[in-house]
């Protein structure tokens, strides 16, 4: 009989290999995008189940906000409603995808503890589902900016395209810090809080509700605040501009340093993410 060859995976304390399991893990959760993407679909559906328009209520609720919001503001702003409703209707869904996108990352990971605990899929694809969710769920904000234009009579132009590279930078960022925070929450459960009052406070520093040139000579260190950065490099397209390079290069800085950082942590702590959720 002949001799069957057997594969067996040592593990050497010394040499841990800690760099080269967080790769297979990010190349496996990238190979399963599909797994994700209805993994994300049935979150959707089952947020929703009951429901007669489903994910569009939010768009409904949106709508109904930014309605109020854009004459009240406008009025108290003494701005035309012309020219803040349409900056109102961007700026509050890319808040909300973002917001989202940071929220939805302190529990990507606590969220799932029981497929964890029981199935051997790798860690980041609960940080790409969470992602995909968030990104169809803004998906059905986006009819809204097109009524918003098309009741004021604006058009878009050529720089609309530097919106695609600029929402690419939004996705990367909530990747990245889905894998943080989802580690850092898993191991510090006091941290979810903490994030939701950062994100109250982040929306009145991130000129969300207020135009840029209103703070005058500070308007060029806006950028300074990441959210605004990352915000900026998708509505500025949007609305017509092509942005700043400074804002450009600040957002690709912010997010390029989150990466890092997350990237960090994911090597290092990726073993212990089953003993922490």
């Amino acid at each position: 009989m002949p001799n069957a060859t057997r594969h067996v995976h040592l593990f050497d304390a010394a040499d841990p290999r800690r760099r080269e399991l967080a790769l297979e893990d990010l190349g496996g959760a990238l190979s399963r995008w599909r797994l994700a993407w209805a993994l994300a679909r049935s979150d959707i559906m089952h947020r929703y189940r009951g429901s007669v328009l489903g994910p569009f209520w939010l768009t409904l609720s949106t709508g109904i906000m930014l309605a109020s919001l854009g004459i009240l503001y406008a009025k108290l702003f003494r701005i035309d409603v012309t020219d803040y409703l349409p900056y109102l209707a961007v700026s509050l869904i890319l808040w909300n995808l973002v917001s989202a996108l940071v929220n939805d990352a302190s529990v990507c990971l606590t969220g799932q503890e029981g497929v964890i605990r029981q199935m051997p899929l790798p860690y980041s694809v609960h940080a790409l589902r969470s992602v995909l969710r968030n990104a169809v769920i803004a998906a059905h904000n986006l009819p809204l900016i097109a009524v918003v234009f098309w009741v004021f009579g604006l058009g878009a132009g050529w720089t609309l395209l530097l919106a695609i590279p600029g929402f690419m930078l939004v996705m990367a960022g909530g990747f990245a810090a889905s894998l943080l925070l989802g580690m850092l929450c898993a191991r510090f459960r006091d941290i979810p809080p903490i994030i939701g009052s950062v994100m109250q406070i982040a929306f009145f520093l991130s000129a969300i509700i207020w135009k840029p040139e209103m703070v005058g000579h500070w308007e060029p260190l806006l950028p300074i605040n990441p959210f605004f950065a990352v915000i900026e490099v998708v509505r500025a397209p949007i609305m017509g501009t092509t942005g700043s390079l400074f804002t450009w290069l600040a957002a690709i800085g912010w997010v390029g340093a989150l990466i890092a950082v997350a990237w960090s942590f994911f090597v290092r702590f990726r073993g212990r993410i089953a003993f922490w959720v």
